[in-house]
This record gives structure tokens, C-alpha cells and sequence, in this order.
């Protein structure tokens, strides 16, 4: 399967995009301690600018949604210069870029919490899983179950982080509903087991993102706002008891809003033998979603160009070949082979396996 495929421009509403390939969002960990999005971070993404779309690092919208250090934030002044920085070096190059929203919800300590208070979340349930503190490995504690002001004061959050957004340059939004943070925890029923009108039905638990998206695509408008969500996830402890289904009637009601994509993520662990989950989960959900569509994970060029072909996607998110690689779209352009990347370099703050 050719390659080319990937170079042919697409547009996302009224937006030109150059090409059909995007930089996947990455957790890199190189904001400071205030969460600010530093210069190199600049340098970073500018080099990538020749991708189609660039997605940034998850972003968290207020304190309290914060799971790991040196993770970027938007909401005080500097967190928007830090951010600044980076959409004018972008746009420099010529390059389009989506701030991700985050929240992670239930997977993080009282160490990274406003006043040392227990996470958020859905339901009173914790991971079975450790996080990363300043002070080693800790075992994650049960959260609060979030009550009306808690949901009323997130959403406001997540509101305001993307008007700060806009302040900051962005060519839009995407919301992080995947992986194991707090919109997946409300989506699924594993870590969902309220009793009011946030859970319970599908109906009931996709509440909380249908009423985030009416806030955010009021802010920025029509085509203009991305969701990533992860159908055959279980990462962080997730689970559903039947997420063909539940993502599906899922997928197939986000055809009334007029988002810019929904961005799929391909499962990061064999589920073929799991009963209920889709294991190629681009093919399997694209014809419950009548918009444009990123396809993420697992995908090398050739793989990226032929889920094109066979209609399953419209566009391929590229993360650790991005990292290892920031001229990826001339090296697809020229038919070069890719650098592998080193996983030592991911998360190690600094310019090393960042901008070498």
C-alpha cells in the first residue's frame, strides 16, 4: 500500500490541513514544577509542525486534576504564556494544534491534590494500581465519589481551561475520554456505580461528557473540538460489562454534535479472548460515526496508509515514531526508513530524547 496516501491534505470543518498525519497526544513530563509548559516543549512541537494536526501533551484544567509532576496545566497566567510560546512557534512553521484537555479523576494521590485531599472520581472505587510520587511508588486510595458540586465545579473547569485555550492560541480542543481518566471512568461501568443520574444506563453514565461537550463546543464553535476515547481500554483497572455495545450507542449519539473528530485508540493489550471488546476498534466503530475520524495506535506508515485505503480512518496518529523521528512526514514523503525511539527518554525531563 502506498504511502501517499498519508500526504493527502483533508480538511477538519473549514480547516485546511496539509496531510493526513498527526502527532499523537504525549505525556512527556517536561513542564516545570508550577506545570508550565517550558521552551523546549516550543522547540518540540515546532519541529513536528509538518504533521497535518499536532495534539499536545494531556493538559490537565485545574489542580485537582492532576495525577503526575511536571505535567503541563492552563489555567493560571504563566501556564497560558508557557502555551503561548508554543502555538506561536507552530503557527511560525505553519503548523495546526489541538491543546488535549485531562482530567485524570481517580488515578492520582492526595500528594498532587489541593490541600492533600482524596482524587475525584465517579464512584468510590480505586485502581488496583500504584502511582508515580516524588516519594516513590504509592498504592492509589479510594477516591471521593463526586457529589452535584463537584461535577458542576469540573465542568465549569473544564469550560474555562478551554477559553483559555482560545487566549493561548490553539487551533482547538481535544477531550481526553480515554484511558482510564475521569470521562472514561464515568463511561464505564466498572468504575461507575452511581445511582443517580450519572450512572447506572449508558444513557445515564455518558451524561457527564454530553454535558461537557455542550459547554466546550459553545466556547469554541463547530469543528473545533476533538474527543479521544479508548472503546477496548483497560488500562488503570478498566473495565465494562459490555463496551461493544455501550460505545457504540455511544459513538453513533456524538453525530449530533459538530465536533472536528472522534480519535479512536487501538487496544494496548490483546483482547481477543475478552468477550464485548472490538480489537480493531477503528474498523469496527466507523460505521456508527459519520465524521472524520483519527485512528491511533500500533500503526507504522505502510499499516497507517492501508486502514486509509480500506476506509477504516481518515487520518493516523503517529506517537513514539514522532518522538524518534520529528521529520516523520519527510521520511514518509521520501520513503526513508523511521529511527526507533528509546523508552528511556520518555518521561526523563530534559532535552535528551526530546530535541535531539
Amino acid at each position: 500500500m502506498p504511502t501517499s496516501l498519508l500526504l493527502e491534505p483533508i480538511k477538519i470543518g473549514e480547516m485546511h490541513l496539509k496531510n493526513r498525519i498527526v502527532m499523537a497526544p504525549l505525556t512527556r513530563m517536561r513542564a516545570n514544577e508550577n506545570n508550565v509548559a517550558l521552551p523546549i516543549m516550543a522547540a518540540h512541537f515546532a519541529a513536528r509542525a509538518d504533521a497535518g494536526l499536532l495534539i499536545t501533551d494531556a493538559t490537565q484544567v485545574a489542580p485537582e486534576g492532576r495525577g503526575y509532576s511536571n505535567t503541563p496545566g492552563i489555567k493560571r497566567g504563566e501556564q497560558l504564556m508557557g502555551w503561548k510560546r508554543v502555538t506561536h512557534e507552530v503557527h511560525r512553521k505553519g503548523g495546526r494544534i489541538f491543546l488535549q484537555l485531562w482530567h485524570v479523576g481517580r488515578y492520582s494521590h492526595p500528594f498532587f491534590q489541593p490541600e492533600r485531599k482524596l482524587p475525584l472520581a465517579p464512584s468510590a472505587i480505586a485502581p488496583e494500581r500504584e502511582i508515580l510520587t516524588p516519594d516513590g511508588y504509592q498504592k492509589v486510595p479510594v477516591p471521593k465519589e463526586m457529589d452535584d458540586t463537584d461535577i458542576r465545579r469540573t465542568i465549569e473547569q473544564f469550560r474555562q481551561a478551554a477559553v483559555n485555550a482560545m487566549v493561548a492560541g490553539f487551533d482547538g480542543i481535544e477531550i481526553h475520554g480515554a484511558n482510564g481518566y475521569l470521562i472514561d471512568q464515568f463511561l464505564q461501568d466498572g468504575s461507575n456505580q452511581r445511582t443517580d443520574a450519572y450512572g447506572g444506563s449508558i444513557e445515564k453514565r455518558a451524561r457527564f461528557l454530553f454535558e461537557l461537550l455542550d459547554a466546550l463546543v459553545k466556547v469554541w464553535g463547530e469543528n473545533k473540538v476533538g474527543l479521544r476515547l479508548s472503546p477496548s481500554g483497560r488500562t488503570i483497572s478498566m473495565s465494562d460489562s459490555n463496551p461493544q455495545k455501550h460505545f457504540s450507542w455511544l459513538i453513533g449519539k456524538l453525530n449530533a454534535y459538530p465536533l472536528a473528530y472522534l480519535h479512536l485508540i487501538e487496544p494496548f493489550e490483546a483482547v481477543d479472548h475478552l468477550p464485548g471488546y472490538a480489537s480493531n476498534v477503528a474498523a469496527f466503530y466507523r460505521p456508527f460515526y459519520d465524521g472524520l475520524l483519527i485512528a491511533n495506535n500500533g500503526f507504522d506508515p505502510f499499516s497507517a496508509a492501508k486502514a486509509i485505503a480500506d476506509n477504516e480512518t481518515d487520518m493516523v496518529a503517529f506517537g513514539r515514531y514522532f518522538i524518534s523521528n520529528p521529520d516523520l512526514v519527510e521520511r514518509i514523503k521520501n520513503n526513508q526508513g523511521l529511527r526507533a525511539w528509546d523508552d528511556r527518554y520518555f518521561y526523563s525531563g530534559g532535552t535528551k530524547g526530546y530535541l535531539d
